[in-house]
């Protein structure tokens, strides 16, 4: 039985994979948008709304702790600029996974990650 196992290995080795989930992470936050497939959309969700959730704090730990995950310094310089206030009000669940159908040359599940955009209440 596989009772209490979280996450998915996807076929990598521990370094490897937490390189890539960074690397993804990186990519949504900078383009807002990334299209992968279905299970790494799936892992990388909760990694990206956790910086988000650090940006939304501001505070100089959670920069620090955001600098340590992300890649690049300009990408953390935007969450915590312009995606920490635009979230400010909204208690999590930033993004969405929309899925597009298989992949041509393996048949894997696609699907396209995104942040939300912020909708004003009228």
């Amino acid at each position: 039985m596989a009772h209490r196992i979280d996450g998915r290995k996807l076929g990598r080795p521990t370094d490897h994979r937490l390189a890539l989930f960074r690397n993804l992470v990186t990519d949504l936050l900078k383009h807002e948008r990334i299209i992968t497939t279905e299970a790494k959309a799936k892992e990388v969700r909760g990694l990206a709304e956790r910086v988000i959730t650090l940006g939304k704090r501001g505070d100089l730990s959670s920069r620090r702790r955001a600098l340590g995950y992300v890649y690049d310094k300009a990408i953390v310089k935007k969450v915590f600029d312009e995606l920490g206030p635009r979230y400010a009000d909204r208690p999590g669940g930033y993004s969405r996974i929309v899925k597009l159908g298989a992949r041509r040359g393996d048949g894997a599940r696609m699907a396209q990650l995104e942040l939300i955009e912020e909708v004003e209440e009228v």
